[in-house]
């Protein structure tokens, strides 16, 4: 059973969509502010959790720093209706989904599955045989899908699952484009809907920690209006 932490200052949202989660089969924690999911969160972590972004004592953006530092688990955020800086600025720092309120409880659930799974696969242990699971090794670049490791130039990089993905993806055919859409398809399942601007904020995102191994990487080509490419150092 699946452990997931919501963290809303909403009552009323903490109590309809715990109760939709547990019906669903996953064990819930709910918690008001960030300041106490975080004291829970250093004790044990959760496999996913669900945070809004603006609570008192310590918002979402800054719980995410702090979970950040320990962890790559699944973060979805919530985020207000209107307001794509929260959503844009979430994802850049760490965020692997957001939901916009207010949300489609069915959409949430559909959402945590698909990050279960992704994560649950990255974490199944494996006999290591197929191509999937080897590692990979591209000019400076050396991905471990097996171990979920990621290094630059020997130097180790942390990345979310959803890094990890869309990493993959483009790593394994240099020189090829991969579309948004084609990179939708290796991030998310076929039945959640994401818009452009998460997957371009997920790529800022994984060359900004890139480049935290080395300022001067630019293995990840933008082609304006056609998709991302992956050119071999």
């Amino acid at each position: 059973m699946s452990k997931i932490a919501l963290v809303d200052d909403d009552r009323n949202i903490l109590t309809s969509v715990s109760m939709t989660l547990e019906a669903e089969g996953f064990d819930v924690e709910t918690y008001n502010d960030g300041l106490a999911a975080l004291e829970a969160f250093n004790k044990k972590m959760p496999d996913l959790a669900v945070l809004d972004i603006k609570m008192p004592r310590m918002d979402g953006m800054e719980l995410l720093q702090r979970i950040r530092q320990k962890t790559q688990m699944p973060v979805i955020f919530l985020t207000s209706k209107d307001d794509e800086i929260d959503e844009v600025l979430g994802l850049r720092m760490g965020a692997d989904d957001y939901v916009k309120k207010p949300f489609s409880q069915r959409l949430l659930v559909e959402r945590i599955r698909s990050l279960l799974r992704r994560q649950e696969a990255v974490d199944r242990d494996t006999d290591g045989t197929g191509p999937e699971t080897k590692v990979m090794e591209r000019g400076n670049l050396s991905m471990d899908p097996l171990r979920h490791s990621v290094s630059w130039k020997g130097k180790d990089v942390s990345l979310t699952v959803t890094e990890f993905l869309l990493l993959q993806a483009l790593a394994q055919r240099p020189g090829f484009v991969k579309s948004r859409d084609q990179l939708m398809d290796v991030a998310y399942d076929d039945q959640v809907y994401v818009d452009d601007r998460t997957i371009d904020s997920h790529i800022k995102r994984l060359r900004k920690k890139m480049r935290t191994a080395d300022s001067d990487f630019a293995a990840i080509e933008t082609l304006y209006g056609i998709g991302y490419r992956y050119n071999e150092e």
